[in-house]
């Protein structure tokens, strides 16, 4: 069996106009992006929303060039906070994921230089927190209010 090749590049506009049509709702805009995130979207409000010109931001590439996932990372409480991380509907279930958060992580933390990891998800994306804690991250308390229902914060050293 051959294992997928994949590469980590920054983002772009052009990679954001197919990253565009991954979330086709209101709900599954928040459930990914946050409250913040207009929707409906234009190219324009999307590159804003996302904060491509402010936060790293990464596309999973496989072999044959297509864009399989999404993410960012920043400094957020002394952590490299994954953030709007997104598989590709049509790669979902492949591994993608877990290579976005390794790569991800690895690039954050040596950015920023932190040593600890953290991020958010919803409590009933159950794939994505199993998926989480399978990589050793773990649920702790968010010292603020977190403007979504039903969000968790976990950590990982």
């Amino acid at each position: 069996m051959k294992i997928k090749e994949y590469k980590l590049l920054t983002c772009t506009p052009l990679h954001l106009e197919f990253l565009r049509t991954w979330c086709n709702s209101k709900k599954e805009i928040e459930q990914w992006a946050g409250p913040n995130f207009r929707f409906p979207h234009s190219s324009q409000t999307f590159i804003e929303d996302i904060k491509l010109d402010v936060l790293p931001s990464y596309v999973l590439i496989n072999e044959n060039e297509q864009i399989v996932a999404f993410g960012q990372f920043y400094e957020r409480l002394r952590h490299c906070h994954l953030g709007r991380l997104i598989v590709n509907p049509i790669f979902r279930k492949q591994g993608a994921a877990k290579v976005l958060i390794e790569e991800l992580s690895i690039l954050g933390k040596e950015t920023l230089n932190l040593r600890y990891l953290s991020l958010f998800v919803l409590s009933d994306n159950k794939h994505a927190l199993t998926l989480y804690k399978n990589l050793g991250f773990v649920e702790k308390d968010y010292p603020e209010k977190i403007p979504l229902e039903n969000c968790l914060y976990l950590t990982k050293i």
